[in-house]
């Protein structure tokens, strides 16, 4: 599907402050599905979310505001819902996270991953691999890198900028753990990973376990 002909950017429809502005497990699982889409400098990008995960601290170990940490980096999670959150994980992968729930209460999803819908070959330039290749945006980093977001786009409002969420049509959606947060304790077990499972662009499917 990565680059359809068919998609009409004419007929996007931006999500509302509404619907961030609720529970963070609500929106990380209805984020499943919508348009991620970012008007660049390079022209309009446009993916489908397949992936996203909630946190929700401060009580939330995997959170960067767990135990009510307010720092510059952490300071849009405890503004307005539907701006957006960004940050840089090992001094080079930039991800981006959205806003949700009231302000004050330090929410966030993190769009783990994206089908390329419109403009795989700019995303695929950027990434410096085809267009074909299902780990052009399979991941966070890689969606970041694939769509231009980066330190420029933090704290933007997703509601009247250049970036923003845009409603399509439902999707299946599963769920499972969290990925890459065992230093969480329990909060690592919390089922706040949300995918759709038809799509190849996951950035990783959930081990079986025994009896499921």
């Amino acid at each position: 599907m990565a680059g359809s002909s068919d998609f009409d950017a004419g007929r996007l429809r931006r999500l509302s402050r509404a619907f961030y502005a609720r529970p963070v497990l609500t929106v990380a699982r209805e984020c499943v599905g919508k348009l991620l889409v970012h008007q660049s400098p390079l022209g309009l990008l446009v993916g489908r979310i397949v992936e996203a995960e909630a946190y929700r601290g401060p009580e939330d170990r995997a959170a960067h505001s767990w135990g009510g940490r307010q720092t510059a980096r952490t300071l849009a999670m405890y503004g307005t819902a539907g701006h957006a959150y960004m940050f840089l994980i090992y001094g080079l992968h930039w991800n981006f996270n959205v806003v949700t729930g009231r302000v004050g209460e330090p929410h966030a999803v993190l769009i783990r991953a994206i089908e390329p819908l419109v403009g795989a070959a700019t995303m695929a330039q950027s990434r410096g691999m085809p267009a074909d290749r299902r780990d052009l945006t399979n991941g966070p980093g890689k969606l970041c890198q694939a769509l231009g977001l980066d330190r420029r786009h933090y704290g933007l409002d997703l509601c009247r900028s250049e970036l923003f969420l845009a409603d399509a049509a439902k999707v299946p959606v599963a769920r499972s753990r969290r990925i890459g947060i065992d230093y969480a304790g329990s909060w690592a077990e919390k089922p706040w990973r949300f995918y759709d499972p038809t799509s190849a662009y996951i950035s990783r499917l959930p081990a079986r376990r025994a009896g499921t």
